[in-house]
């Protein structure tokens, strides 16, 4: 193919895809070309994993066509859309935490040389995948311990060593920060001069219009709109994803009473990954924590619920202190953390979404010590309903969206009325729809007075929902930004300093 052939590498022409009588894609068509972007956007249930699952071998279409390279195309695996030069990046880590990265790269498809796996061609290929992406960690070493950005770049690794022609990246900085984002972003900008093409799917809207030519939108099972380039307003996105007018992003934020909750005092980490941080939040403020990936946030927060050990300091609750030593101190004093990973620490998949928003209400669900049918699945529905989760108590978790995830963990921790509430990333791979009903939520528990803590790498997130921002660097607090005071430059300023 030459350099002006500007023919589509990939095209999709009327694909369906159905399951029993529920036809979940409409005879969807789609172009992508050598060396451009694609943004492929809608909300939860939209569609887009299904339409890329078919790409990627992983789902087969029920009706439909698809040419590669101008060629039938009908991958029966991945494997098989893999070895065409097709690769997919997931949401969900699929790495194996008791391999070396290296392993981790080439897992299933291990170099040999003279019969043997080749460990030294493995880790020298495995270990330029990572310079190319900024991350200076040896191949050899486990993936078990990674934090969450890092096991995400691995991911990105794995896929650059395929030296695919067309790469499907699925929320691939759900779990980044602004400096490994931008290394990403970087690294694309060097797939796309290689000719490669790139399906981008993704929630956060702003970075879309930095790295795409064309933005395709999808809803309820259809392509509803296509824009041929990438710089396309923000709000006119979320209006095609959504059907509908949206007046604003964020809600209007409370003020908070002048009582203070929550009080931290000289805390440091017994693993050193943040020293002396000092705040206090008052009573229905929300309190929005920044910082670049690696800061210090994510133990930060965990170590005030409980769930990571200090080597200093004291936490306090309405001036006493409650220092907890475990999550169910935390807990039994009205401290809850909703956890960056729902899907690992938040929810257990294989129970019932009712089953779910029990467990740390048992008490009070339990009758003479009993737990009935009756009463479990009575106290679940209302909560269901009160946070209008779109599922059946009866349904497993691990049948629902990410929002919907997320907000059976809110319901089954808010359930405890808590007198501070704890969110790590609360949005991290939601659509803009679900996004907008927690940003709701948090407003409301402000509103009755809880104190509210928010975790964001999404600095319009954390400047959307704050009353104040303090901003971590290097595991140190770098300042505290009342809400007119704070931007993103002024974030930033303090996080790298």
């Amino acid at each position: 193919m030459t350099a002006k052939d500007t023919s589509p590498i990939l095209s999709l022409r009327q694909i369906r895809k159905s399951y029993g009588s529920l036809e979940v894609l409409h005879g969807v068509d789609l172009d992508v070309r050598a060396g451009e972007v694609v943004a492929l956007l809608g909300e939860n249930g939209a569609g887009k994993s299904t339409l890329s699952n078919i790409i990627s071998g992983t789902v087969q279409p029920s009706s439909g066509d698809m040419t590669w390279q101008r060629a039938p195309y009908a991958p029966a695996s991945p494997r098989a859309a893999m070895d065409a030069g097709v690769g997919m990046i997931h949401q969900e880590l699929k790495l194996l935490p008791q391999l070396s990265i290296a392993e981790n790269v080439f897992v299933g498809r291990y170099l040999t040389k003279g019969g043997r796996i080749d460990r030294q061609a493995m880790e020298e290929r495995a270990h330029s995948g990572l310079q190319r992406l900024g991350l200076d960690i040896s191949p050899r070493r486990l993936v078990d311990g990674l934090s969450t950005a890092n096991q995400q770049l691995i991911e990105i690794a794995k896929a650059l060593t395929l030296n695919a022609k067309l790469l499907i990246l699925d929320e691939p900085t759900a779990a980044l920060g602004g400096e490994e984002t931008q290394l990403l972003f970087r690294q694309i900008e060097r797939l796309k001069s290689e000719g490669v093409g790139i399906i981008y799917i993704s929630h956060r809207l702003e970075e879309i219009r930095q790295i795409t030519n064309r933005i395709v939108v999808m809803r309820d099972g259809a392509k509803v709109q296509e824009f041929d380039r990438g710089d396309v307003p923000v709000r006119t996105i979320v209006e095609a994803m959504v059907g509908r007018s949206l007046e604003r992003m964020f809600p209007a934020i409370p003020t908070p009473q002048d009582q203070v909750t929550l009080e931290v005092r000289g805390l440091s980490s017994a693993f050193g990954s943040f020293r002396d941080i000092n705040f206090a939040v008052k009573k229905g403020e929300v309190f929005g924590i920044a910082g670049l990936v690696g800061a210090g946030r994510t133990e930060l927060v965990r170590a005030i619920a409980g769930a990571d050990p200090i080597s200093a300091g004291e936490i306090l609750l309405h001036g006493k202190t409650v220092t907890p030593r475990s999550p169910i101190d935390a807990i039994r004093n009205g401290i809850v953390l909703v956890p960056e990973d729902r899907k690992l620490q938040g929810v257990v998949l294989d129970h019932s979404i009712a089953e779910n928003i029990a467990y740390p209400n048992l008490k009070e669900i339990a009758q003479g010590g009993w737990i009935t049918s009756q009463r479990l699945n009575t106290f679940a529905d209302d909560y269901i309903g009160k946070f209008g989760v779109k599922g059946q108590g009866h349904q497993n978790a691990g049948e629902l969206s990410g929002g919907n995830q997320q907000k059976v963990v809110l319901a089954k921790w808010l359930a405890r009325k808590p007198q501070v509430v704890v969110l790590d990333e609360p949005t991290r791979g939601i659509d803009v729809g679900a996004r907008s009903s927690i940003y709701e939520l948090i407003m409301e528990l402000a509103s009755q007075g809880v104190t509210v803590i928010v975790v964001s790498s999404d600095l319009e997130e954390v400047l959307g929902v704050s009353n104040r921002i303090m901003v971590m660097a290097q595991g140190k607090q770098a300042g505290v930004l009342d809400r007119k005071d704070a931007n993103d430059v002024s974030i930033m300023e303090l996080a790298t300093i």
